[in-house]
């Protein structure tokens, strides 16, 4: 594309809240927009990540109110259909003050209204389905978007035909850059459930200790616990005597996976990108209650591609994981092998090709606007 053809400063609105998976995508198609001359803003929640790092990165956001619609309960649900019209209407009057040339939507509930009051005003749209299976806002506007970015393969089925790209899920650039790491006499493990941690991996993790320690396994942990079970784990870890630590949240995640020789972790979108961006093997343990049970579907493409071993929630005990970690780490060209099925996932552009299509988009509704105002002007002449 040639970018003599897209003005610099145009409006582009981006769409995506609720959780990491959504909002920190999002900016990192944001901020190569901003790299690139435009202006990009937000359309979120108070309640959602973006509310916390939208603005610390610097961009504009406009608040709606709404609530998820899948697996929350009857009463959530009544209460999401009824802040739906007020949302959406909020949406429009920002898309109308705003007038962006482009939309971008990473899905979830938060990205519902406001995609919809682009389609009313006509706002041309892209899409990115970070998820083996579309969720439930991309479903519903798979067949007005122009195009849908996907981080899978196998979602292109869930789009018409010719609509669907592959193009990966954005990733800090630090995650490519991780050179493959020797093997040490120590096996060093990253164990995270995400910012908030999750109970499964951590009763899994606590029930291991005592196991490596009896076994006098050369190992070293690096523990995402999440705040709220954080105290209590740390306490527990310093009894066993066992290297490494046990903090509330990795400041540094792309310093936390260079360390690491193996990885586990839940599938979300963005964990499973960030492991293809770094070539890491792992251990996949999918949420249960992900929607359209999206983790395990997730979970599967790695597993098939040979780089992770996948293990039901309802399975990974301290025995599985002590098991799993050992099995693995007799194996060190198997780990090696994963690495690099890893890596052979990896979308090192997915950012800039998202950004290349918000501009193709924008610049192909100047020239129909331009066409519309020229049809008009010899209409008027004649």
């Amino acid at each position: 594309m040639n970018d003599a053809e897209v003005r610099p400063g145009l409006v582009f609105l981006m769409a995506g809240g609720g959780t990491g998976g959504h909002v920190i995508p999002a900016m990192a198609v944001a901020r190569e927009l901003k790299r690139r001359g435009h202006e990009p803003f937000f359309v979120g929640t108070r309640t959602g990540l973006e509310a916390r790092l939208v603005p610390a990165a610097g961009f504009e956001i406009h608040w709606i109110e709404i609530g998820g619609l899948k697996r929350v309960g009857v009463k959530q649900t009544l209460r999401t259909m009824w802040q739906l019209p007020a949302s959406t209407l909020g949406a429009l009057r920002v898309v109308e003050m705003r007038r962006p040339a482009a939309a971008f939507s990473l899905g979830g509930y938060v990205a519902g209204p406001v995609m919809l009051a682009a389609w009313i005003r006509r706002v041309p749209m892209a899409l990115m389905e970070p998820n083996a299976i579309p969720g439930m806002t991309n479903r519903w506007m798979r067949r007005v978007a122009a195009r849908a970015l996907i981080n899978f393969p196998e979602t292109a089925r869930y789009f018409p035909a010719g609509k669907a790209e592959l193009t990966g899920l954005p990733v800090r650039a630090e995650f490519f850059a991780l050179p493959p790491k020797p093997r040490e006499s120590v096996l060093t493990v990253l164990i995270t459930g995400g910012s908030q941690g999750s109970r499964t991996l951590n009763r899994a993790a606590r029930e291991s200790w005592n196991l490596f320690r009896e076994a006098r396994f050369a190992i070293r942990f690096i523990h995402q616990t999440g705040p709220e079970a954080h105290a209590e784990m740390e306490r527990e870890f310093a009894k066993t005597g066992l290297a490494g630590e046990v903090v509330p949240f990795i400041q540094d995640m792309p310093a936390a996976f260079a360390a690491a020789d193996l990885v586990v972790c839940r599938s979300g979108a963005g964990a499973v990108a960030e492991l293809a961006a770094a070539g890491k093997p792992s251990i996949l343990v999918p949420f249960p209650f992900a929607s359209d049970n999206h983790q395990w579907r997730n979970a599967k493409v790695l597993a098939r591609a040979g780089a992770a071993r996948l293990a039901p929630d309802g399975e990974f005990t301290g025995q599985k994981f002590f098991g799993e970690v050992v099995w693995l780490a007799s194996q060190p060209e198997l780990l090696l092998r994963m690495g690099e099925a890893a890596r052979a996932l990896a979308h090192p552009n997915a950012a800039g090709r998202a950004a290349d299509l918000l501009e193709e988009l924008a610049r192909f509704a100047q020239r129909r606007k331009g066409n519309a105002k020229r049809a008009k002007e010899e209409k008027e002449c004649s």
